[in-house]
C-alpha cells in the first residue's frame, strides 16, 4: 500500500488556510460576545428605572409649638397668672401699674436689650396695632382655633393680611408703659378655643394634639 505525501512546497498554503481559519473562527466567537453583551443605553435605563425614577415616601412633619423667639438667653420675667397655683406664684405673676394690680394673662419674656421675635407656627396676621400702655401689638390666628398675640413690640416687620411661617421673624421686642420695671422684652399671650392659657404649657407640643 502506498502513502500519499504532501508536496514541500504545498506545506505554506495548508498552514495559511489553517490560519484564516483560525482567525475567522475567533472573529466570529468575538462577534457573537458583543451582540450578547447589554449595550450602555439598554444598562443605564436599568438604572433609571430602578433607582432613579423610583418613588420616595416623604415622612410627614406634623407641626409643633415653637417659642416666639431663638435666643437661648431670653428668660421668664413675669409668669403667667394660674389660678391653681400656689400664693407665692400666684404674686409674681401680678403686673402692677397706675396703683392696681392685674393679672398677667400672658408670659414676658426678657433678659436682653433687644432680640428677634417670630411666629410660632404658620399663621396670618389679623392685627397689626400700637397700644398706648402695651407698646406695638401683633395678633395672629393659626389652626386648631390657635391665636397668639406679641405685644410690647419696639417694630414689627408685617402688616395685617400677611401670610406668616412658623419661625419668621415678625418684630422685636420692646417697653410698655404698663411694665417699665421689665425693660425690653416681649410679653406673649396664647388663646386656645377661646380661652386664654399659659403658653409654658404648650411649647413643642403637636397641634394636632391640641
Amino acid at each position: 500500500m502506498k502513502h500519499r505525501r504532501i508536496k514541500p512546497k504545498m506545506l505554506p498554503v495548508i498552514y495559511g488556510l489553517i490560519a484564516l481559519v483560525a482567525i475567522g473562527g475567533a472573529y466570529l466567537v468575538e462577534n457573537a460576545l458583543k451582540q450578547a453583551t447589554f449595550k450602555d443605553e439598554d444598562h443605564y435605563g436599568y438604572v433609571t428605572k430602578t433607582i432613579v425614577e423610583d418613588e420616595v415616601p416623604v415622612v410627614e412633619v406634623k407641626p409643633t409649638i415653637i417659642r416666639p423667639y431663638n435666643d437661648t438667653e431670653i428668660k421668664i420675667l413675669k409668669s403667667y397668672y394660674d389660678y391653681k397655683a400656689d400664693e407665692t406664684s400666684q404674686q409674681n405673676a401680678l403686673i402692677y401699674h397706675d396703683s392696681t394690680y392685674m393679672q398677667n394673662s400672658g408670659v414676658a419674656y426678657g433678659g436682653k436689650d433687644s432680640f428677634d421675635v417670630v411666629a410660632i407656627l404658620d399663621g396670618e396676621v389679623t392685627e397689626v396695632k400700637e397700644d398706648k400702655l402695651l407698646g406695638k401689638i401683633i395678633q395672629m390666628k393659626h389652626d386648631k382655633d390657635i391665636i397668639s398675640i406679641y405685644q410690647s413690640l419696639s417694630e414689627t416687620s408685617i402688616k395685617k393680611g400677611d401670610t406668616v411661617k412658623q419661625g419668621q421673624v415678625i418684630g422685636k421686642s420692646g417697653t410698655s408703659n404698663i411694665s417699665t420695671d421689665l425693660g425690653s422684652h416681649l410679653l406673649f399671650e396664647l388663646i386656645i378655643n377661646g380661652s386664654t392659657v399659659n403658653p409654658e404649657e404648650y411649647y413643642d407640643k403637636l397641634v394636632s394634639e391640641i
